[in-house]
């Protein structure tokens, strides 16, 4: 079997922090190979029931013609005009949207807009929000009424300029997000993120991104999670938008192209691989994936403190490790000060090479500890 057979994501673990679509994002990421951990880290308030939409839509009703109506996402400009039907508002709304220069961010967007029986004047090639706030103030803005929907988190920067240069803007809040009414299972991938558990985690709204860093603030372990998002996780949120909270703290975020939870999966399953460690071992190729290591192209699943010791080991292949700083490595990896002994490294070393499937990988160098079968230079 060659390594081209392995799925991409086999061996690797990833972290879904989606509210919505969570089961299909989750199954691509199964589909080719991958371990998925959900922790659901925001609830959506039905729109229907939501009171902010309706302030807000009845306002835009009340003060006058709208000069320019913008559509974001495709889901929120369906869901607003669904809920404004269901409050008797459905049919004024429309004559109001049909009388104004209607903007769609995105094909999505412009879908939805279609649907309602309007026709949308102009959408970015981009579909981004720069693109879309650089058209509008090319033309000028000052003294326009512009009803933004927005899509999850508010657009301020966007808001603030089109303020700024003089427009009335009415924000439609089409989707309201809160923190989950089960907060367990996104604790629970906090705690595995932590443990060095999960390879990678996945942000599909710019709310979620915020609520897992205030989950974590709140169980006061916020900088480390910060620490892990720097480093070892790769973290693959699906916009720029949805990266904001993130890139605000310093962490590195990875975006598709296109905002597609599609094209996000394709991400993960080019920059995982890529990320993986790889290293000749006497006649034999590893490479050393989340909680897996691909031997001359088969995958061996590793137990967490052997795999621990084996990435120690990988970092100068062929150096010997004693067996107090193994002792260390388990240390660190349990999260435990003590009760971690030699006799504790000499066991994982057993539970390492029977996962190997082949003891001769990882060397015992008398009196001194253990090292990778690497052949000299």
């Amino acid at each position: 079997m060659t390594s081209t057979q392995i799925a991409p994501l086999a061996g690797f673990t990833i972290g879904v922090t989606a509210a919505r679509r969570a089961d299909e994002l989750g199954a691509l990421m199964e589909r080719r190979g991958a371990c998925v951990l959900y922790g659901a880290a925001i609830r959506i308030i039905p729109l229907a029931d939501d009171s902010e939409l309706l302030a807000a839509t009845t306002s835009l009703l009340k003060g006058g013609p709208v000069d320019v109506a913008i559509a974001t996402t495709g889901i929120g400009f369906r869901g607003w005009i669904e809920a404004a039907e269901g409050w008797g508002l459905g049919p004024q709304l429309v004559e109001v949207l049909k009388s104004a220069d209607v903007l769609a961010r995105g094909p999505k967007a412009k879908g939805a807009v279609r649907a309602a029986g309007l026709v949308e004047t102009w959408s970015p090639e981009s579909e981004a929000s720069p693109e879309l706030l650089d058209y509008l103030l090319r033309d000028g803005v000052a003294g326009k009424r512009i009803a933004v929907q927005l899509h999850g988190e508010p657009l301020r920067e966007f808001v603030n300029a089109l303020r700024d240069s003089g427009a009335e803007v009415i924000e439609i809040p089409v989707y309201r997000w809160t923190g989950p009414a089960d907060p367990a299972p996104l604790e629970r991938l906090i705690d595995a993120l932590l443990a060095g558990q999960v390879d990678a985690v996945t942000f599909t709204s710019a709310p979620a991104a915020a609520s897992v860093l205030e989950t974590a603030d709140r169980l006061g372990r916020l900088d480390a999670l910060v620490e892990i998002l720097r480093g070892r996780v790769l973290v693959v949120a699906v916009g720029s938008i949805t990266a904001g909270p993130l890139k605000r703290l310093g962490v590195p975020v990875v975006c598709p192209d296109r905002a597609r939870i599609g094209a996000l999966v394709r991400e993960l399953a080019d920059a995982l691989p890529a990320r993986a460690t790889r290293v000749k071992v006497g006649d034999r190729d590893l490479e050393l994936r989340g909680q897996a290591v691909v031997v001359d192209g088969e995958l061996r699943p590793i137990p967490p403190a052997p795999m621990a010791l084996l990435r120690a080991l990988a970092i100068s292949p062929g150096r010997v490790l004693s067996r107090p700083a193994l002792a260390a490595v388990l240390r660190k990896h349990s999260g435990r000060e003590s009760g971690v002994d030699e006799h504790a490294v000499e066991t994982a070393v057993g539970r390492l090479r029977a996962a190997l499937g082949e003891s001769g990988l990882v060397q015992t160098v008398v009196k001194r500890g253990y090292r990778l079968a690497v052949a000299a230079a």
